[in-house]
């Protein structure tokens, strides 16, 4: 039986998780994360082990794992990226969060590696051949160096843009003449989410 969003969801956060810690998240952590109650998210978990994506230990503190035959990693070179949502190529539009699927990648396409993967909304980023319907790889990332395209986040709203430092100004550029550079006042509502590691397109 197919995972649903939510399921899917957890168990993303489950892999970022214990990469990045090394360890399993336990189950306030998930409970927290997920913005759920505790007994949802112990119902969660039980479910992704009946459908064998993950195994737990009982009576281990965070004794949980992920089953190595699940999708996301099918060999040594292969490994699946979460599709979380759209990002803008023209306006910004809303960032949703929710894994709406996942797409086998070669892990030497992309360097560094990404951590999930965004759907291009406008053409705003067209002459550095980043077109509407495309999903673009993203590092999550904090900071970025002057000319790096990032995905961005302004005024709770998602773009990806290329990236323009100078004299502490900041601005957000667009790669289509067609539009115009998103100019951020001194304290706005700005921050950056990730950097653009390349892109999938999907016929």
């Amino acid at each position: 039986m197919p995972l649903t969003p939510r399921q899917s969801e957890i168990l993303a956060y489950l892999r970022r998780h214990m990469e990045a810690a090394g360890m399993a998240p336990s189950l306030q952590e998930v409970a927290d994360a997920m913005g759920i109650a505790l007994n949802a998210a112990a119902k969660h978990l039980k479910a992704l082990e009946a459908a064998g994506v993950i195994e737990r230990r009982p009576g281990i503190a965070r004794g949980l794992r992920i089953v190595e035959a699940t999708p996301r990693r099918r060999r040594m070179d292969s490994f699946e990226l979460p599709i979380l949502g759209r990002v803008a190529a023209g306006l910004p539009i809303g960032a949703d969060a929710h894994v709406q699927g996942f797409v086998p990648i070669d892990r030497a396409l992309f360097t560094p590696v990404p951590d999930y993967l965004l759907r291009v909304h406008g053409d705003s980023m067209r002459d550095d051949g980043i077109l509407d319907g495309d999903l673009v790889a993203v590092k999550r990332a904090s900071d970025a160096r002057n000319g790096q395209t990032v995905v961005a986040r302004v005024d709770d709203e998602i773009t990806i843009k290329r990236l323009e430092i100078t004299h502490g100004r900041i601005r957000l550029l667009p790669r289509n003449p067609d539009y115009a550079p998103i100019e951020l006042a001194p304290g706005a509502d700005f921050a950056i989410e990730g950097l653009y590691c390349g892109l999938v397109r999907r016929d």
